[in-house]
C-alpha cells in the first residue's frame, strides 16, 4: 500500500466509521435470521431443503472472498466498502423474493458472496486503523458486528410479530442500511496501492501465513456454530428444559459473546493477544467440561456462557493477527475467513450426525476438545507484530475512543 501520513482526527473517525460499517453488516444477519421460517413457508421448503439452500451462504462467502483483495486493489479501500457493504445490505432483499428451491439457493449464494466480500473489506480497513493507533481494537469493532446483529434481530422479531410481509420488511431494512452503511464509508481511510504494486490475484488458496492462524479461527467458529444452533436443543432434550429456557441460553450465549467483545480490546492491549486467546479457550475448556457433566439446565445454561466468554474475542484477533503476517493483507484475511465460514458451515451438521451416532453428550465433548486448542495453540497470534504507526506527531496522545 501507498505510505500515507494520517492526521490523528483522521484515524479516530476511520475507527468510529469502521465501526459504524461492522454494526450494519452485522444488522443484515440479524434482519435475516429473524424471517427464516417466513422464507421457508413462502417457497414451501421442507426443514432438509431449508438446510440446503442456507448451505449455499457460506459455499458463497468461501468462493468470493479471495475477490475482495482484488476489488479494493482497484477501487481504492473506500470505494471498495462502500460498493460491497451497499451490494451486501441490498441482497437482504433477494432471500424473500425467492419463491421454491433453486431460487433460494440462488439468492443465498449472492447473499453469502456479498457477505463475505464485504467481511474481508472492514476487516481489512480495521487491521489498518488498528496498526495506526497502536492498539487492539478487532475485538470491539466484531462487538459492534454483534450489537448490529441484536439490533437487527430485535427489529426483525418485532416485524414477525406484528405478521408483516418479509419482503416489505426486507426492502425498508435494505434502505435504512444502505443509507446509512454508504454514509459511514465516507469516513474510512482510503487506502491505495502503491504504483509498482501487483494486483492480488482474482482467487487464490490461502496463503501458508494463514492457515495455522485460520485453525485457531476454525476452533472458535466450530464452538460458535455448535453453541448457536444446539444450545437450545440441548437443554431441550438432554436436560427437559422448557422451550423458553432453552431459547435463553441461545440468547445468553449471544449477549456474552457481544458484551465480552465490545471489552475484549482492553483485556489484549494489557495482556497481549497470545495470552488472551489462552485464557479464553481454558474459559471455553471449563464451559464446555460443564456442558458436559450438567445435570440441571442453569448448570448447562453457565456452560454455555462461559464459552461464549471464553471464544468471543478470537475470530477478531486472528483477522489482526492475519493483517499483520504477510505483505497483502486482503489476501491473507481472505484465507482466515474462508477457514473459519468453512468451520461455520461444517460444525452444526458435524455435532447432529455426531449426536445422531452417538448423543449430543458426546457431540460437545468434541466442542470442548476443539475449545482445549485455543489455549494449546494460541501462540501462532504472536505473528507479525504491530508496525509503529504511520501517523503525525499529533496522533501520539490519541485518545481511547471506544466504539
Amino acid at each position: 500500500m501507498r505510505e500515507v501520513v494520517y492526521e490523528a482526527s483522521e484515524v479516530r473517525r476511520a475507527r468510529y466509521a469502521v465501526a459504524a460499517v461492522f454494526a450494519v453488516h452485522g444488522a443484515v444477519t440479524g434482519s435475516f435470521a429473524t424471517r427464516v421460517p417466513w422464507i421457508q413457508d413462502h417457497a414451501s421448503l421442507s426443514t432438509g431443503q431449508l438446510g440446503f439452500a442456507l448451505a449455499f451462504t457460506a459455499f458463497g462467502a468461501s468462493c468470493s472472498m479471495p475477490l475482495a483483495g482484488w476489488i479494493s486493489h482497484r477501487f481504492g479501500s473506500r470505494t471498495a466498502l462502500r460498493g460491497l457493504i451497499a451490494l451486501w445490505t441490498l441482497s437482504l432483499i433477494l432471500p424473500s423474493l425467492a419463491p421454491n428451491l433453486y431460487t433460494l439457493c440462488l439468492a443465498m449464494f449472492v447473499y453469502g458472496s456479498s457477505a463475505g466480500m464485504a467481511d474481508v473489506a472492514m476487516n481489512a480497513l480495521g487491521v489498518e486503523v488498528e496498526r495506526l493507533l497502536d492498539k487492539s481494537i478487532m475485538s470491539g469493532l466484531h462487538g459492534m458486528w454483534s450489537t448490529g446483529a441484536l439490533i437487527g434481530s430485535a427489529a426483525g422479531t418485532l416485524a414477525a410479530h406484528l405478521g408483516s410481509d418479509a419482503r416489505l420488511h426486507f426492502a425498508l431494512a435494505a434502505a435504512a442500511l444502505t443509507l446509512l452503511g454508504v454514509l459511514a464509508c465516507r469516513w474510512v481511510l482510503d487506502l491505495q496501492p502503491a504504483e509498482d504494486e501487483e494486483p492480488p490475484p482474482r482467487f487464490a488458496l490461502p496463503p501458508r501465513s494463514a492457515l495455522l492462524i485460520g485453525a485457531v479461527g476454525f476452533c472458535a467458529v466450530f464452538a460458535e456454530g455448535a453453541s448457536l444452533d444446539w444450545s437450545a436443543v440441548y437443554l431441550r432434550d438432554r436436560l427437559e428444559a422448557s422451550a423458553g429456557l432453552a431459547a435463553a441460553s441461545t440468547t445468553g450465549f449471544m449477549l456474552t459473546m457481544a458484551v465480552a467483545r465490545l471489552a475484549g480490546d482492553a483485556a489484549v492491549n494489557r495482556f497481549g493477544a497470545v495470552r488472551t486467546v489462552r485464557a479464553g479457550g481454558v474459559l471455553a475448556a471449563l464451559g464446555g467440561l460443564l456442558i458436559v457433566l450438567a445435570g440441571h439446565p442453569a448448570a448447562a445454561m453457565g456452560g454455555f456462557a462461559l464459552m461464549g466468554l471464553g471464544i468471543a474475542v478470537v475470530v477478531p484477533l486472528c483477522f489482526a493477527a492475519a493483517g499483520r503476517s504477510g505483505a497483502n493483507p486482503s489476501q491473507a484475511i481472505a484465507g482466515v475467513a474462508t477457514i473459519t465460514y468453512t468451520s461455520g458451515l461444517i460444525a452444526p451438521s458435524l455435532i447432529g450426525g455426531v449426536a445422531q451416532a452417538t448423543s449430543l453428550m458426546v457431540s460437545f465433548c468434541l466442542v470442548t476438545v476443539l475449545a482445549c486448542g485455543l489455549a494449546v495453540f494460541g501462540g501462532v497470534l504472536r505473528a507479525g507484530e504491530r508496525d509503529r504507526p504511520k501517523v503525525s506527531p499529533q496522533a501520539a496522545a490519541v485518545p481511547d475512543p471506544r466504539p
